[in-house]
């Protein structure tokens, strides 16, 4: 099996965020299993808005669709903007829909309230768009879990550590099947995105 594939997406703009923190920290956790990470910060790569009459013929679309395409896992972190994603994540995902059926999306959530809605929304996007999600919420507060520029606290890490383990061991689990749906025959729900 190869190498598990991670792209980590910061969906925050702010050059201090408590979100690039955390995905900064996952993503070293993630490289210690042994897993390949792209991450996609809109802070340093701003994506246009998505418009359905011209985004695909746009020079960036095919560029930043392989990195999709390659991707076996998606790890969604986002501010907690009025009890939803933030608007840089959400104009992500309207990129894209096919490209993400039988991955792993991972949400991440910065919230004082424990992101609960957040991450049913992104829960609710992945289930439109035929992927899998963690089980579990997975949220932090800044100024409590992140202070000066890193994670702090034990339990809070842990719960980094149990993720990464998870991501690593569902996230193989999947990419490993949906590569034996895509060149396979069974009649499984990813025989529609066969070519």
């Amino acid at each position: 099996m190869s190498d598990l594939q991670v792209l980590g997406v910061v969906g925050s703009l702010s050059s201090n965020s408590a979100t690039r923190i955390v995905v900064r920290e996952l993503e070293g956790l993630l490289k210690n299993h042994g897993a390949v990470l792209d991450m996609l910060d809109f802070g340093k790569e701003p994506l246009e808005l998505f418009d359905p009459e011209n985004t695909y013929s746009k020079p960036f679309y095919p560029v930043l669709k392989k990195r999709i395409e390659c991707s076996d896992v998606i790890l969604l972190a986002t501010p907690d903007y009025h009890g939803s994603m933030s608007g840089v994540l959400k104009n992500f995902l309207d990129h894209f829909w096919t490209e993400f059926a039988g991955k792993l999306f991972v949400p991440i959530v910065a919230s004082h309230e424990k992101g609960l809605t957040v991450t049913d929304q992104i829960r609710t996007v992945a289930r439109q768009c035929y992927a899998w999600t963690i089980p579990y919420n997975v949220s932090f507060a800044d100024k409590v879990d992140v202070v000066d520029g890193r994670v702090v606290g034990d339990a809070f890490r842990k719960r980094l550590e149990m993720l990464s383990q998870d991501i690593m061991n569902y996230g193989s689990l999947l990419a490993e099947q949906r590569r034996r749906d895509m060149s396979g025959k069974n009649p499984g729900f990813m025989a529609r995105y066969r070519e």
